[in-house]
């Protein structure tokens, strides 16, 4: 069976013209053939799985599942029952999760069948997705990483293995693996989908977030994930958009490469073109990439307490000693974060949309960078 979207598959099995079980199966020979040279996924759950479809199949409610029979991937960071969360460390417990996500939990009663659990990064530090349990490689270029630190769910939607899978964003670790791979993701703003990632979600910046080949893919994803069935209808705009374009360098300490910049000019001409008000300009960006920063080391921290430490990665656990001196110290406030809001929130006064480049630069080599230092 050739892989389709899964709004086109969703409709065939609330129909009858295949079942859950073939769908399902069919996913798995797709992982079964391919992922040994990705390494998208950390678990499959073969047997599981085939018995979930085959409960899908046999609901009466079937004809009205938004993911009737669909394969999702989990990415190792929020807990699915019966299966350990190992967040990409040796440090975690390797013992199964007693309960499943929110958003789990949403997915099975929408008809999602849970395929398997992806690979991470450890403690979705870092923006390469490999760890002790292997490297995940780019299908578009196995000698490439996707990023991080959804990179296992972004190269199972984007080989093909499923049609779409579920990530989470704290700095770009959805949109970045997008990015790398051509795939549609969505960090949704504050409230739309439950967290309940690590800790405290590092300080409230991480989302739980669709990854898929399409924008109603990630549309009908993120409906189901946030509970608003409304938000997988996909509509055309009915009056001309007001869209800046900002193809600069959001920080001192990054250069874009000159074809992510062209790739936001030439969409610039292609809006401009469909009747928008396109505007170049210089982003309000934040000069101080401070307050980010700690929140970063702030979030590492928390979501190391209580693991053995040595068993961390030698660039994870300085990590988590910068995010202890923070913490300490009395770093993490929130006026640079509200002051920053509040300009952000001024300029989207006279525009609709903002346009960037998604990435600065292609994804790094795919090599065991969690070998490294910090």
């Amino acid at each position: 069976m050739a892989l389709s979207t899964a709004v086109d598959l969703s409709a065939h099995v609330r129909s009858g013209t295949l079942s859950a079980v073939d769908v399902t199966r069919a996913a798995l020979d797709r992982i079964d053939r391919y992922d040994a040279r990705l390494g998208a996924f950390q678990l499959v759950r073969q047997d599981m799985a085939l018995a979930e479809a085959a409960a899908v199949d046999a609901r009466p409610d079937r004809a009205y599942l938004a993911l009737a029979g669909i394969p999702v991937a989990i990415k190792d960071n929020i807990p699915v029952a019966g299966e350990p969360m190992r967040d990409g460390s040796a440090a975690t417990s390797a013992d199964v999760q007693v309960r499943d996500h929110p958003i789990v939990t949403r997915l099975r009663d929408a008809g999602a069948i849970i395929i398997g659990i992806t690979r991470a990064p450890e403690l979705c530090v870092f923006g390469t997705t490999d760890s002790v349990f292997g490297t995940t490689r780019n299908p578009w270029n196995l000698f490439r990483t996707l990023g991080g630190s959804s990179g296992g769910s972004a190269a199972a939607v984007a080989a093909g293995l499923v049609p779409i899978a579920h990530g989470n964003d704290g700095m770009g670790s959805i949109r970045g693996p997008a990015g790398n791979c051509d795939l549609v993701g969505i960090k949704p703003g504050p409230g739309v989908v439950p967290q309940e990632i690590g800790v405290d979600a590092w300080g409230g910046m991480s989302e739980n977030g669709p990854l898929a080949t399409t924008v109603m893919d990630a549309a009908l994803l993120l409906s189901v994930m946030s509970g608003r069935p409304e938000l997988a209808a996909t509509t055309e705009p009915t009056e001309a958009l007001r869209i800046a374009i900002a193809p600069g360098c959001p920080s001192a300490l990054v250069r874009v490469d000159p074809e992510w910049a062209r790739a936001v000019h030439e969409t610039g001409k292609a809006l401009r073109s469909a009747g928008h008000h396109v505007t170049e300009v210089a982003f309000p960006y934040d000069a101080n990439p401070l307050p980010l920063l700690m929140r970063w080391f702030a979030g590492t921290h928390s979501d190391a307490i209580g693991l053995d430490l040595a068993a961390l990665d030698r660039r994870v656990r300085t990590h988590v000693r910068l995010g202890g001196f923070v913490k300490r110290r009395g770093m993490l406030r929130s006026e640079p974060v509200d002051r920053h809001r509040a300009v952000v929130e001024a300029f989207f006064g006279d525009y609709d949309l903002l346009i960037t480049p998604t990435l600065a630069t292609p994804g790094p080599k795919a090599i065991e960078w969690h070998r490294k230092s910090w």
